[in-house]
């Protein structure tokens, strides 16, 4: 189904979806490797990380809609790995970090047309999941969204720490 075609929810999220992470997409536009890689507040978030672990999350909530609890084991090398996702490492670039962005969204938007919203999975045992529970594809899209309009947020204060520009306003 084209998502020109596309109506009711399924277009709402992916409208949501694509204003959110175009949001995160401006603020990166224009910089270099170093800019995006550089810390502008007390925090350890650059916006070459923010990118990347957007980009990190999204693909392991597909991975979870589409394999169950197994896609998001947590383990002392998954942490490593999510600590690792909010930094720009030697070697990486912002265009090879916003690549896969596109990448990973590509599959997230083909999903949210084919995907029956109502399938769910159980979640993986972890602290800060309720027990027993169990997310719908629709509740996933809706989290995927909600942490990509906040890490938007956080890029948005980054980058005008960085050089005084504003996403809006």
């Amino acid at each position: 189904m084209s998502t020109a075609t596309l109506t009711g929810e399924r277009a709402d999220l992916l409208k949501t979806l694509d204003k959110h992470r175009g949001f995160l997409r401006y603020t990166v536009q224009g910089l270099t490797d170093e800019q995006a890689a550089q810390r502008t507040t007390a925090s350890e978030l650059c916006l070459g990380g923010l990118i990347k672990h957007v980009t990190r999350m999204e693909s392991r909530w597909v991975d979870f809609i589409l394999g169950g609890p197994q896609a998001m084991q947590f383990n002392e090398r998954s942490f490593a790995e999510h600590a690792e996702s909010f930094q720009m490492l030697a070697g990486e670039t912002l265009a090879g970090l916003l690549e896969a962005y596109d990448k990973v969204a590509q599959r997230t938007n083909e999903l949210v047309t084919t995907i029956d919203l109502d399938s769910s999975q159980p979640l993986p045992q972890a602290p800060w999941f309720e027990e027993g529970g169990r997310w719908s594809a629709r509740r996933v899209f809706l989290h995927v969204i909600a942490e990509t309009a906040q890490h938007a947020g956080h890029a948005d204060i980054i980058r005008e720490a960085l050089d005084g520009q504003k996403t809006m306003g």
